[in-house]
């Protein structure tokens, strides 16, 4: 037996069905992650392959129970929590696959709004609740990922397509939602009657709540901007690390927000398990490459048969 548990009599079949069966896992899980819209799912598909592959090398190669174990409940944790997070895109893919359907996984996704589009949606409903004297508070992610956690009261979850006439909707008066504010990810309104945390800084007299709101959540994240529309005057304020930038026209807010909002996402950087899921999959590459050169190198060290 050799030192990593791989038998003695390995041949060039066995090798061949080794590689052949961990190339078709790679490619059905990256495969997978291109059915996600949302990059975060991608990078933690790619994170639960390698932690697969980390268990199967545990389990069958090196033969290693109590680390075995302990990838087992992590795996199956990380799998439930995935499963639950997308589950909508899940659901995508199970109804295509029963549908015989498979041609739609390899078409782009068109109807998703652009990301000047996102901004015009949000600019003009912003305008209008201005002219109106309709309060509204709106936190809109930059590049990297706003745990929800810090939010006090997470709201009501929507998951809609941003728009200015829900935007609108949401902040009327009647609405039973129009005193939290609106938290938004890309092109999607993602929870509405969030609670934020005040900041506690001695702010003027004219500042509401709203503002100190958005001076809160900021002042905590400082990958996320919030919109302020004052009920009183009508103004326009753009938080950000805990300051207010006030009063704001819709033009200059518009150009604030093509700034804010225009940085390549290559640059991003994330947290959580998506930060995990990163590093995992960089690191994936270069031991699996390794694994595959020690078994290799065993096999051609391996003494041949006498004739």
């Amino acid at each position: 037996m050799f030192g990593w548990g791989f038998p003695d009599n390995l041949s060039f079949h066995t090798i061949f069905r080794f590689l052949l069966d961990v190339g078709l896992v790679i490619s059905f899980f990256y495969f997978v992650s291109f059915l996600f819209q949302e990059r975060r799912a991608q990078w933690t598909i790619r994170g639960l392959l390698f932690l697969f592959l980390l268990l199967y090398i545990s389990n069958h190669l090196l033969r290693l129970t109590l680390f075995t174990f302990i990838l087992e409940k992590l795996t199956l944790i990380c799998t439930l929590s995935l499963a639950i997070t997308f589950q909508s895109d899940f659901r995508r893919f199970l109804e295509g696959l029963g549908r015989l359907q498979i041609q739609q996984f390899f078409q782009s996704p068109v109807s998703l709004p652009r990301e000047e589009s996102v901004i015009d949606e949000i600019v003009e409903a912003v305008k209008d609740l201005s002219q109106n004297r309709i309060g509204a508070l709106i936190v809109i992610e930059t590049f990297n990922i706003v745990e929800e956690r810090v939010f006090i009261n997470p709201g009501v979850r929507l998951n809609a397509l941003v728009s200015k006439e829900l935007l609108q909707t949401i902040f009327q008066s009647k609405s039973l939602l129009h005193d939290g504010a609106v938290f938004i990810r890309g092109s999607e309104i993602v929870a509405a009657g969030v609670i934020l945390p005040l900041s506690e800084r001695t702010t003027s007299r004219q500042l509401g709540t709203r503002h100190r709101a958005a001076m809160g959540i900021t002042e905590r994240v400082e990958n996320c901007i919030c919109i302020v529309v004052s009920e009183e005057t009508g103004s326009i304020s753009l938080g950000e690390k805990g300051l207010l930038n006030r009063p704001l026209t819709a033009t200059k807010l518009r150009e604030l927000l093509e700034e804010k909002l225009s940085t390549p996402r290559e640059s991003e950087v994330v947290t959580g398990v998506t930060r995990l899921s990163r590093k995992i999959r960089f690191s994936s590459k270069k031991f699996l490459s390794r694994v595959v050169r020690k078994i290799l190198r065993r096999v051609q060290n391996k003494p041949g048969k006498n004739p």
